[in-house]
């Protein structure tokens, strides 16, 4: 819940700072998702990990890891974003 204190400006700002993180990260899950795992899947293929190619193990695994650790990134930052702007629980 929102402090009562916030005025309309910092709730716009807060607001905004949210949208902020939260495109930069799908941009970020984006590339690795398709860019790495579908567009540049023959060139990370000439890197061998095993017996398989990267890009096979980035389509297979590394969007999930990568998906996993910008939602730990996403609540670090928002709760960086809410003690900045005084927001509680």
């Amino acid at each position: 819940m929102l402090n009562f204190e916030m005025n309309d400006s910092n709730k716009k700002r807060y607001w905004r700072a949210n949208l902020k993180v939260v495109v930069i990260l799908l941009a970020i899950w984006f590339v690795v998702a398709y860019g790495l795992s579908i567009f540049f899947i023959e060139s990370m293929n000439q890197i061998a990990v095993g017996h398989l190619g990267l890009g096979f193990w980035m389509a297979q695994q590394g969007s999930i890891f990568v998906f996993v650790l910008l939602v730990l990134i996403y609540a670090w930052l928002m709760d960086g974003l809410d003690r900045k702007y005084n927001v509680n629980d």
